[in-house]
């Protein structure tokens, strides 16, 4: 399985793009080797997001371990702070 990482490359929200950030340099930092899904190259990638999700409304970055979904940036910082990040992307 590899880590997908679900991200805007198109964002007005200095918020979005440091959240995305955050989760790039985590990964980065582990070696861990993922895939990184820009949605706005289509709206093929919006919609296979939303699905895996489980929401209709879900926003980037979201993030899922091959067909497991691990959760969003929120649940990636609480995972972070809690000092459980490696486990909150199911490795």
């Amino acid at each position: 399985m590899s880590i997908v990482v679900y991200f805007s490359s198109i964002s007005g929200s200095r918020e979005l793009k440091q959240q995305q950030s955050q989760i790039f340099s985590f990964l980065d930092s582990r070696k861990i080797k993922y895939q990184a899904v820009d949605i706005t190259q289509g709206p093929s990638g919006k919609e296979e997001m939303r699905k895996k999700a489980g929401n209709p409304t879900a926003l980037p970055p979201q993030i899922f371990n091959g067909d497991k979904y691990c959760g969003d940036f929120s649940a990636f910082y609480e995972a972070v702070e809690a000092g459980k990040g490696e486990a909150f992307f199911k490795l």
